[in-house]
């Protein structure tokens, strides 16, 4: 348990240093300053400032998939689900984003890093998204061929609408509840919704 712990508090000692100074400017050392555990401690845990990096994403990440695995596990149908599960994701990673500060002009200019960060992800994802639609499918609430693929163009569909959903360029002037309806009719046009 003490040994997660302190590799916790260095992953978040880490990403708040490159939120706020970015990952160029922050050594190895500065973390272990910070952190006060020492650069022998933080040397044990992660061998370079690439690898400390990656941890940090992969922990956002994490609390990306968390958000989504909690609505997944909501006793509510599968087209309100859906819209749910969409909503969670943007919602999540725009916080992300921003809670991160400088660390996201570095992590969005890297798109190798970002999209080798992300498979798990974006893997995981996939999957309660076909989970959601084969159990609308299986209640006859969508009408759809293909489940796989359908959680296929879901996904990236999704994943390309980020960048505008975070800094605002999607439903400028409509109140929530106006683009909730044009997300609603887009996704369940998309899955036949009866």
């Amino acid at each position: 348990m003490a040994i997660s712990k302190t590799r916790n508090k260095l992953v978040d000692v880490a990403r708040q240093l490159f939120a706020k100074n970015g990952v160029e400017d922050t050594t190895m050392n500065d973390i272990a300053l910070a952190s006060k555990k020492g650069r022998r401690t933080l040397y044990t845990y992660f061998k370079s400032k690439e690898e400390i990096y990656w941890a940090v994403v992969e922990s956002e990440l994490e609390m990306l998939s968390k958000e989504m695995n909690k609505v997944s596990e909501k006793n509510i149908s599968p087209d309100e689900k859906i819209i749910e599960l969409i909503y969670a994701r943007l919602e999540t990673i725009k916080q992300v984003v921003y809670r991160n500060g400088t660390l996201r002009a570095d992590f969005f200019r890297d798109i190798w890093t970002v999209e080798a960060c992300r498979k798990n992800f974006d893997k995981n994802e996939m999957k309660l998204f076909r989970d959601v639609l084969s159990e609308g499918k299986e209640k006859g609430v969508f009408t759809i061929d293909d489940v796989n693929m359908t959680a296929e163009i879901l996904h990236y569909s999704i994943k390309g609408i980020e960048i505008p959903f975070i800094r605002g360029l999607i439903g400028k002037g409509l109140t929530g509840e106006q683009s909730k309806q044009y997300v609603m009719r887009l996704v369940f046009g998309a899955l036949g919704k009866k």
